[in-house]
């Protein structure tokens, strides 16, 4: 049977979606990569996956399609996979919910906005931080800035992507000096375009992730607040298709995507040079900009817990609260584990 090639978003433009669609062919024969034969991403074969094709969602260059090309952990896969590179988040949640790609990591911020615009999709799993006490995101100032702390933000500008996990960090900063969303000027841009106002001096502040704020940071840019606990999560969300979740043969085939991407990720983190240099190469920037980013970067991947749905919780109820979204948000309906109880992908053998 002919595989089956999902569709890509039809206004690319309008949705900060890139422009290209990579696949990475599940029947490579690349021997020297060292996953290409990982059998223990499946607990079988599965022949009957050989009619999907999935595209997963990868969100601003998170070298997930550059490591599955050196790793070649989709190599033996019954299944083939493409992927769909995004600049942020809130696009990757909406062609989730569309079934334009079936599986994809976004921030915190993402699955609660796309909630209270109740789009189908739920959360699959998450992604944590190995660093913790490294932040992947912040509220820069641009160099001479006289702002010292998160209370000098009242009045200023403040550049955000919208509905992402940088909209949560600002919120949740105003929120620890007692100011709200009325007490400042939030911009909300793209980061691309955020970074053109921060570059020109048209706004004060910035809330973005590494590798941008890193990058900033090397040019003399400083950090105002960082993203760290308990004023923001070091955790990210993988999102699914409902269309691909709510269909059994599918659901299984996905798990075993799900697995593959974590055993590429823990490879990864087991090699932070070969990293930093996939992360180079996809996302365009200089290998020193990348090795800045790859702590950051460092994730493990497990099902959701409590203290997860409890987290995003109380963080949706904030941005109700602050009049960002309009409807309540019930976090507990929106997740649906793909993962086996205990799995960690940190302790994954075969992946060193």
């Amino acid at each position: 049977m002919r595989k089956r090639t999902l569709r890509l978003i039809g206004a690319v433009g309008s949705l900060a979606l890139a422009s290209s669609l990579v696949a990475c062919a599940g029947s490579s024969s690349d021997t020297s990569a060292p996953l290409s034969n990982a059998v223990n991403a499946s607990d079988a074969k599965h022949p009957e996956w050989s009619k999907y094709t999935f595209t997963i969602g990868d969100n601003g260059g998170d070298g997930s399609q550059q490591l599955a090309k050196v790793t070649g952990v989709f190599a033996n896969a019954p299944y083939e996979v493409k992927f769909a590179r995004f600049t942020y988040g809130p696009p990757l949640v909406q062609a989730a919910a569309s079934g334009d790609i079936d599986l994809g990591s976004v921030g915190d911020v993402p699955p609660i906005t796309g909630a209270a615009k109740e789009y189908g999709f739920k959360v699959v799993a998450v992604n944590r931080s190995l660093t913790p006490t490294q932040s992947n995101e912040n509220i820069i100032v641009p160099k001479g800035s006289q702002l010292k702390t998160a209370a000098d933000l009242k009045g200023k500008k403040i550049a955000v992507p919208q509905g992402s996990s940088a909209h949560g960090l600002a919120l949740n900063a105003l929120k620890s000096v007692g100011l709200t969303p009325k007490d400042v000027k939030l911009v909300f841009l793209d980061p691309a375009a955020g970074a053109t106002a921060f570059n020109t001096g048209k706004v004060d502040a910035w809330s973005i992730w590494n590798p941008q704020s890193a990058i900033a940071v090397k040019n003399g840019a400083r950090i105002l607040v960082k993203g760290l606990p308990p004023i923001d999560q070091t955790s990210s969300y993988y999102v699914a298709s409902d269309k691909s979740l709510n269909d059994k043969t599918k659901r299984a085939a996905l798990t075993d995507v799900l697995k593959r991407l974590s055993r590429e990720f823990a490879w990864a983190v087991r090699n932070p040079d070969k990293y930093a240099q996939a992360l180079a190469k996809e996302q365009g920037i200089p290998l020193a900009d990348a090795k800045a980013s790859v702590a950051a970067y460092s994730n493990r991947v497990t099902p959701v817990e409590k203290p997860d749905i409890e987290l995003e919780q109380k963080l949706a109820d904030a941005f109700l609260d602050a009049g960002q979204i309009t409807k309540k948000v019930d976090v507990p309906s929106i997740v649906d584990n793909l993962l086996p109880a205990g799995y960690d992908s940190s302790k994954l053998k075969g992946t060193s």
